[in-house]
């Protein structure tokens, strides 16, 4: 078990820096996910602690060892692909060994290998098939058996699961889970699906346009946004951001949710950004505001009412069984407690 330790990390293609002086830190056993948008970096940061790129500055540590000049073969890393990669002429089997066979490993611990990845994946009974044979989710469990045979300190997830259909990708979700429970290896895994880095992630590192945004737990990122972007990214459906001004008290909000907060937190004539999660919305007859109703959508345990609040959408997730239809006015509140609060201009959290 290694853990991976980047310290002002710069990669150029061209003119282009895609990698700003990043700096991370990945624990030893950690479940690490890289989030962010197509273009944000996170395939090159990945790549970069593989060795596939060359870095243009700063180091790249793999148990405690200077690793940033290294061959990726010299790393102890284990890397899967978005790509199955797998080589059609070969079985399951030769298809997981080879890493170890080409390494000179021993037989008998070559078949050791094999034999538990095997039965931790579920592929004992397809070792003698070809891909040709197999699923595309039993190709993906191929792909990250052949990098667990190589027994290596960090496994890399380069968007593995992209692929595969909804109900596969929830299945190996929980599978990759239950892997690293058992393991207790690094892991690295790149997703932009939110779905994925909440429900895999020890943490997560959400990244725009080469810059590190936030570093959390799932739920820290989530509740406590450090800014616009990652308030925005994180959640579905997404968070609801309402204008406001403060008023010359330094405490009222002026606009369509008008507020009254704890006296300091803002100053007076301040322009905010008032973020609000739709499931902190609650549709209430006594509700201090009203607003008239767009769009229901059913999603089977709950409902997505969007409504018309001033000039804007706003949605609220409703849980109970209420019958509500496009033209309803309904009176709402929303749980103070729970509410961001970023500067309009830094769009930084206040």
């Amino acid at each position: 078990m290694s853990g991976v330790n980047i310290q002002g990390l710069s990669i150029k293609f061209g003119h282009n820096e895609v990698i700003k002086g990043l700096d991370l830190q990945v624990h030893e056993g950690e479940f690490l996910v890289l989030l962010g948008p197509s273009g944000c970096g996170k395939s090159t940061l990945l790549h970069s602690i593989a060795g596939l790129i060359d870095v243009s500055g700063g180091s790249i540590h793999i148990g405690g060892a200077d690793m940033t000049d290294a061959e990726p073969a010299e790393r102890g890393i284990g890397m899967v692909f978005q790509s199955y990669a797998l080589y059609p002429t070969m079985t399951v089997e030769r298809n997981m060994s080879f890493g170890p066979r080409v390494a000179g490993v021993p037989k008998a611990e070559i078949e050791r290998r094999v034999a538990r990845a095997a039965e931790m994946l579920q592929l004992t009974p397809l070792l003698s098939r070809k891909p040709a044979q197999l699923s595309g989710g039993q190709r993906q469990r191929v792909a990250i058996g052949r990098a667990l045979v190589r027994e290596a300190g960090v496994f890399l997830f380069d968007e593995p699961l992209s692929n595969l259909d909804a109900k596969l990708r929830a299945e190996l979700r929980r599978e990759l889970k239950l892997l690293h429970q058992n393991l207790g290896n690094t892991m690295i895994y790149v997703t932009h699906d939110q779905v994925e880095a909440m429900t895999l992630a020890s943490r997560i590192v959400v990244m725009k346009s080469g810059v590190i945004q936030q570093i959390g737990t799932p739920a820290e990122v989530y509740e406590t946004p450090a800014n616009l972007f990652v308030a925005g990214f994180l959640g579905a459906p997404a968070i609801n951001f309402v204008s406001a001004q403060v008023g010359a008290d330094g405490r009222s909000l002026q606009g369509v949710l008008p507020l009254q907060l704890a006296e300091g937190r803002v100053k007076a004539g301040q322009s905010l950004v008032l973020g609000i999660r739709p499931e902190h919305v609650r549709l209430q007859s006594d509700g201090r505001w009203r607003a008239t109703v767009q769009l229901v959508e059913p999603m089977g345990n709950h409902q997505v009412v969007w409504m018309k609040l001033g000039e804007q959408s706003f949605s609220v997730l409703v849980h109970d069984g209420r019958r509500i239809t496009a033209g309803d006015e309904l009176a709402f509140d929303i749980e103070e407690s729970a509410l961001s609060i970023f500067d309009a201009g830094t769009e930084q959290r206040l």
